[in-house]
């Protein structure tokens, strides 16, 4: 499985299998990581409408725990096109980022994909 070192490396892991819904709907997955970085597996967690999603932290980290995860990537996309976080991102980015630090399970970023790009909130200081 291939290591990630970088938001770049999670956009180009990830964006060509998801392209197909980048437009369409407002979906959000998690990227399992082991001790060393490397992928375990992308969850596909949540699908919502065109301009929200919602996502339950408990099952978040039932899942990253269930597949023995060091740390995970949150990640979803914005149909819209726009690159900026929202409100809800920072609130669930805060809070997912709060329970792993419970659970020594680290959150490691957010990227927000559109058709076009990504944000990496890591990448940007909004973690």
């Amino acid at each position: 499985m291939p290591n990630i070192t970088c938001s770049k490396d999670v956009y180009s892991l990830v964006y060509p299998s998801w392209m197909a819904e980048i437009d369409y709907r407002e979906s959000f997955r998690i990227m399992l990581l082991s001790k060393a970085n490397k992928v375990l597996g992308i969850a596909s967690m949540f699908t919502g409408g065109l301009s929200g999603v919602v996502v339950d932290i408990k099952l978040i980290f039932q899942t990253a725990l269930k597949c023995n995860a060091s740390s995970i990537i949150l990640m979803h996309n914005h149909p819209s096109g726009s690159l900026c976080a929202s409100d809800a991102d920072l609130r669930i980015t805060k809070k997912a980022s709060e329970a792993g630090k419970l659970l020594e399970l680290p959150v490691l970023d957010h990227v927000i994909f559109t058709s076009e790009s990504f944000y990496s909130l890591a990448d940007n200081g909004e973690m």
